[in-house]
């Protein structure tokens, strides 16, 4: 017995098996149950006491009715009796009630009571007859309907069933709850927080899953942790001889191959600091140094470097201009980028910057009209290293890590960034930002 507890304890399957059996069982009760209930009290008929039957002529007054038969008296002593009198005869058929549920002339003999009067039977039901001048007496009780009995064994058969299925569903409810537990966990687990774990003291089927998806959390964080660790100190190790080649490079002659040098070295050394940003803003709890600035200055100041761009920098802030709690080198980091792919891609044509405050939460656009990022590339684009050439071409500049760092910083902050392209038309990057970061403000 306690291994068959075991059993269904450790096994989903055999839990809702069970569940559901009863259930069914359960059901087929309550029906047998009401259809027999309902078929016993739809029509209530007693057996006719014997005390009536050995004294049918002092109790059924036929001489009162009279030959021939007096169909008032009749009626009269029907209503007293509460039966039902039927009077045949070669010339007449009679009934006291309009609606004769017997036929009378099929039933058969059961034992005689007197000289004239004996007991018949249809349908397990006793019918008394007397036979007096010439007309036959048949006697038989009315049926007692009893509809509000039969509607109450119906409300109560009803009643019971919604029970049963209520307290199944709370039982399967209760038996599946790890289930929303698990996807929760898993969407978490999706959108990065690698740190999560699912709880559970389950031993069935549901808990070996829960252990799993834990067990998998756990390897994904430990490999990427790695991942990052090996990238964050390679990095660092490449600084060293980057920093050596860049000294060497000073005491070489002036020409076209050491300022070609001297680039390939500063795109290397920028990718190195890039890929450490990344990395610090990847981290569960990036730190941020956030402090209160307005935020349109803040912009236009970032702005001010560009004045020498050719196709001209238009930069709109929306008024009153709102103070924003932000880490503003990041926030410069993620606007130079921007501003800096704009100035690129832009072809020598206008570039428009706007700052506004919907919903008291802040809108960066900068916007361009340079040759824009065809749609197929635009849900990857702010991923690490991808660059879709027709638009982005290495020879242009540029890591393939700018777009995704801007992500990242304004996710740090709690924010967004959307991009909006069309090939030949530029692009519209968008960065909303709360007032304060998420982290800063919990």
């Amino acid at each position: 017995m306690n291994a068959l507890i075991q059993s269904i304890r450790r096994s989903l399957f055999l839990r809702l098996l069970l569940i559901f059996g009863t259930t069914v069982l359960l059901f087929f009760i309550i029906i047998f149950w009401s259809l027999r209930l309902v078929t016993d009290t739809g029509n209530t008929i007693d057996a006719i006491p014997d005390f009536f039957t050995r004294n049918i002529d002092s109790i059924i007054d036929i001489e009162s009715i009279g030959s021939p038969p007096n169909l008032a008296n009749a009626m009269r002593l029907a209503e007293e009796l509460g039966w039902t009198i039927q009077i045949r005869s070669p010339i007449m058929r009679w009934s006291s009630d309009t609606d004769d549920r017997i036929d009378v002339t099929q039933a058969e003999f059961d034992h005689t009571l007197s000289a004239d009067a004996e007991i018949r039977r249809i349908g397990g039901e006793d019918i008394i007859m007397v036979e007096r001048g010439g007309y036959e007496f048949y006697l038989y009780q009315r049926a007692v309907p009893e509809p509000a009995i039969n509607y109450l064994v119906l409300y109560v058969g009803f009643t019971l069933a919604a029970l049963v299925l209520l307290i199944n569903y709370f039982m399967v409810n209760r038996l599946l709850s790890p289930v929303r537990l698990l996807k929760q966990g898993a969407e978490r687990i999706r959108n990065g927080d690698l740190g999560f774990r699912v709880d559970s003291d389950r031993q069935d089927e549901l808990g070996e899953l829960t252990e799993s998806i834990n067990h998998m959390a756990d390897s994904l964080q430990s490999m990427l942790e790695a991942k990052r660790q090996l990238l964050l100190a390679i990095s660092h190790e490449l600084r060293s001889p980057l920093a050596k080649a860049k000294l060497r490079l000073e005491f070489l002659d002036e020409s076209e191959q050491t300022d070609q040098l001297r680039e390939d070295i500063n795109d290397i050394d920028l990718l190195i600091a890039d890929l450490i940003e990344a990395e610090r803003l990847n981290q569960e709890h990036s730190v941020l140094v956030a402090e209160a600035v307005r935020l349109g200055g803040f912009v236009r100041s970032v702005t001010e470097q560009y004045v020498e761009y050719k196709g001209s920098l238009e930069v709109k802030i929306a008024r009153p201009d709102l103070e924003f709690h932000i880490d503003k080198l990041r926030i410069r980091l993620l606007l130079t980028n921007l501003l800096n792919n704009a100035v690129r891609h832009g072809e020598n044509r206008p570039i428009r910057v706007n700052v506004s405050f919907p919903d008291g939460q802040a809108e960066i656009e900068v916007i361009d009209r340079g040759e824009g990022i065809p749609a197929e590339h635009l849900k990857q684009i702010a991923e690490p290293f991808y660059r879709a050439d027709s638009a982005r071409r290495r020879n242009t500049g540029g890591t393939g890590l700018g777009l995704y760092l801007c992500r990242l910083i304004a996710e740090a902050h709690g924010g967004a960034l959307e991009i909006e392209s069309e090939a030949g038309e530029g692009a519209r990057v968008i960065v909303r930002l709360p007032r304060r970061p998420v982290a800063a403000s919990q």
